[in-house]
């Protein structure tokens, strides 16, 4: 059997489809299963060792000559791609974006059955149109108040259409050796909590002076200095987390997705909004707290019974929205103190998946 999973973006929703490949793999442990990926957004799929190949394509520029980022994922022009999808044969080709663009991709694969969502679950209902296998996970809609499942496992119901007992949701991300880490264990002298103030949507960014005090309380409560992470254009944030701390945290090197990955493991708990390093932290098994307002904990939020999330989604008037359309975006109603007890209540707790 070969297979495609079609899922182009972002960072956190791709983490939470690689308990997708790893069922597929399970099911067909000799099957050949390729990821259709964005440039942007490659680097976790490198560190997934159950997928064979990557296939990474600029989706926001679908023109121009084809080139390399490296020898093992070469970045396809599209009209390249569209001439490898064919010549691979796929058996099946799973859309797990729900997009027209991503439905259009896994359909010219020329795949026999391309599986997605029905018009209720997919991002941009036209995309059913272009599936030969619709999976309606019955609960009224992807947004729905009403759905309570957490994407990881509406991801999962997907492979029912193919008749491949999912089972219970695994990550295989390998664990690597990264200089940003080590410095940053040095730093703190062995055990470090983990902040992550930024996040791509403005909605879901909790102020880094507050993130700054909860620093402070987790030095003066349990000795833990934080280490603050920051990927590009985000050193800012991370610097104003550090000066609001009183010394309690420290920024570490510019990461890359390798290096969250290792931070994260290396965590005694992780403090962040809803953004991809949380969920890289959750999948890899991290403690987590998380901070929620303009979507919801049930849906995105960590997986571990042990992880705490403090949300105000029931309040918000701003769901899914990258900017608050409002003065005062929902996250400023959480307080330090309210952040500082959840990572209480998490240091306390064993985790249901250590």
């Amino acid at each position: 059997m070969t297979f495609l999973i079609v899922r182009l973006g972002a960072l956190g929703d791709i983490v939470h489809a690689i308990p997708v490949a790893a069922a597929l793999r399970r099911a067909y442990p000799s099957a050949r299963i390729d990821w259709l990926v964005s440039a942007k957004h490659r680097a976790i799929l490198d560190l997934v060792p159950v997928i064979d190949r990557r296939l990474v394509i600029n989706d926001r520029r679908f023109a121009g000559p084809g080139g390399g980022s490296s020898a093992a994922a070469p970045l396809w022009s599209l009209w390249s791609l569209l001439r490898e999808l064919r010549r691979a044969r796929y058996d099946v080709a799973i859309d797990l974006q729900g997009l027209i663009k991503s439905a259009l991709l896994a359909r010219s694969s020329g795949a026999p059955r391309v599986v997605g969502f029905s018009s209720q679950y997919a991002r941009e209902s036209l995309a059913r149109l272009f599936y030969t296998d619709v999976h309606n996970p019955g609960r009224g809609g992807l947004y729905n108040p009403r759905e309570t499942r957490h994407v990881v496992e509406i991801n999962l119901g997907l492979l029912d259409a193919i008749g491949v007992a999912p089972g219970s949701p695994e990550f295989p991300i390998d664990a690597v050796d990264s200089a940003v880490a080590r410095r940053a264990t040095e730093k703190a002298g062995g055990r470090y909590a983990l902040i992550n103030p930024g996040a791509a949507w403005p909605n879901k960014r909790w102020p880094p002076d507050r993130f700054g005090a909860v620093a402070a309380t987790l030095r003066d409560r349990h000795g833990l200095r934080s280490a603050v992470l920051w990927g590009p254009g985000e050193q800012p944030l991370a610097a104003a987390t550090v000066a609001a701390s009183a010394g309690a945290a420290f920024a570490t090197d510019e990461t890359t997705i390798a290096d969250v990955v290792a931070l994260a493991r290396g965590a005694a708990v992780m403090v962040s909004g809803d953004t991809g390093p949380t969920h890289i932290a959750s999948a890899v098994g991290t403690p987590v707290v998380g901070l929620y307002g303009p979507t919801r904990a049930v849906r995105n939020g960590p997986l571990d019974a042990a992880d705490v999330s403090v949300s105000r989604d029931a309040v918000c008037q701003c769901h899914h929205l990258r900017r608050c359309k409002l003065d005062r975006m929902c996250l400023l109603d959480i307080e330090v103190a309210e952040v500082a007890a959840a990572v209480e209540q998490r240091l306390a707790a064993r985790s249901s998946r250590a």
